[in-house]
């Protein structure tokens, strides 16, 4: 019931944000989100051992953000600084340790895995309009909801074991198979001037990188022995929890919107 209940008062945030405000707000709602993930991405590094620069990450993620999704500050800027500044921390410290650099690159890793994709579906909304930003929402959740139902109806061989062993390739043949039909239904309307080959290969795509993004975050929480980002959104877990997905399947979405669709 507490899963619902949140999930009943996020989901109306994030479409009131992206269908009733300008551009901008989408842009600022994903800022937020990269701030708030940063935040536990933090975390999950310091469990493993790796002491990141909070405060760096935090801004140059946030800043990425906004470079990708509003286009107010230059990302080539952005991307510098990150570098930048990581290294000079690094320095700053005084001390010789075999982790200085894997605490620098997770540092500057805050940007890429986060600011970035979060920035991406963010410019969206400003190149492909709402009804562009909804068709990725719809085809990741009934991906995600198809993946679920599938696999505990059929799920015999895992996917990954070793990294979530509740996860079935059947599963993931569903997700494929609803998420893709969600993407080719939705784009004819988004997208009339896209082909089917287009909307099936881009749908393929985004849930496979979905998937994989998914895989990766619970790659982290596993390595760090835990069982969720945070419990910032009850019954979900945290940030990172929800937008798994969104941080590799939006970059790929980002790409056709912006270069190959038609």
């Amino acid at each position: 019931m507490v899963r619902v209940l949140s999930a009943l008062l996020l989901i109306p945030i994030v479409i009131g944000v992206v269908w009733y405000l300008p551009p901008g707000a989408t842009t600022l709602l994903a800022a937020v989100a990269a701030g708030l993930a940063i935040v536990e991405y933090c975390a999950l590094a310091k469990a493993l051992g790796i002491e990141v620069q909070r405060t760096i990450a935090a801004v140059t993620a946030i800043g990425g953000c906004i470079a990708v999704g509003y286009g107010e500050i230059p990302f080539d800027g952005v991307v510098l600084v990150t570098l930048l500044a990581a290294g000079t921390a690094a320095v700053a410290k005084g001390q010789p340790a075999p982790g200085v650099l894997a605490a620098a690159a997770a540092t500057a890793f805050g940007l890429v895995y986060i600011g970035v994709p979060l920035g991406a579906v963010a410019s969206v909304r400003t190149i492909g309009g709402r009804e562009a930003v909804l068709l990725l929402m719809a085809t990741i959740v009934i991906s995600d909801s198809a993946q679920y139902y599938t696999g505990r109806a059929f799920g015999r061989a895992p996917l990954a074991p070793s990294i979530s062993p509740k996860k079935t390739r059947e599963g993931a043949i569903g997700g494929l198979v609803f998420g893709t039909a969600a993407m080719i239904v939705g784009g004819r309307y988004v997208f009339p001037a896209s082909s089917l080959v287009m909307l099936a290969v881009t749908g393929l795509v985004v849930v496979l990188l979905g998937i994989v993004g998914d895989l990766f975050e619970s790659l982290l929480k596993r390595s760090a022995g835990v069982k969720d980002s945070s419990a910032l959104i009850p019954g979900h877990g945290g940030i990172l929890d929800r937008i798994d997905s969104w941080l590799f399947a939006g970059p790929a979405y980002y790409l056709f919107v912006r270069y190959l669709q038609t």
